[in-house]
């Protein structure tokens, strides 16, 4: 019987792949489990057209993403802050810090895809990485400064 992947299957293929398997493991367990459907002409031209739309679908979001990443890495990130001595942060900046940061400038960037080993702790500039889609990424230049005393 040849069947048409939807799941991962260990030993087996991953989703999209059409094997051949038999009669009674398709019929039995595959297919009303909704690991596989049956491989008819029908079905294969929906996976055909279904792999089409995903690869026109990642195409489109790889440029976007590229394009976001030459904007975010233009721009800089500037973070005011109170500092002690030798340039040491009371408090930190976070990743949360940093996506809102970047909501104010109009990108959407979640805090989960922003890579900091830990918290900035100091006055500087910091290449931070923020992961844009698959395996682009993008380094933001936050810069960590120490805020004006406002005096009155």
């Amino acid at each position: 019987m040849q069947i048409i992947l939807r799941k991962e299957v260990d030993k087996l293929g991953s989703p999209g792949d059409v094997i051949e398997v038999a009669d009674g493991y398709g019929r039995n367990y595959l297919i009303p489990r909704g690991y596989a459907i049956r491989a008819t002409e029908s079905a294969k031209k929906r996976l055909k057209h279904e792999i089409e739309r995903a690869a026109k679908r990642k195409a489109e979001k790889t440029g976007d993403a590229k394009k976001l990443k030459t904007k975010l890495e233009e721009d800089r990130f500037i973070f005011p802050v109170k500092a002690g001595e030798k340039g040491k942060l009371f408090g930190s900046v976070t990743t949360k810090d940093i996506s809102e940061a970047a909501a104010e400038k109009g990108y959407e960037i979640d805090k989960r895809d922003i890579s900091l080993d830990e918290n900035i702790k100091k006055l500087g500039v910091h290449k931070v990485p923020v992961k844009l889609f698959d395996d682009i990424y993008a380094n933001l230049i936050v810069e960590v400064m120490e805020a004006e005393e406002k005096e009155e």
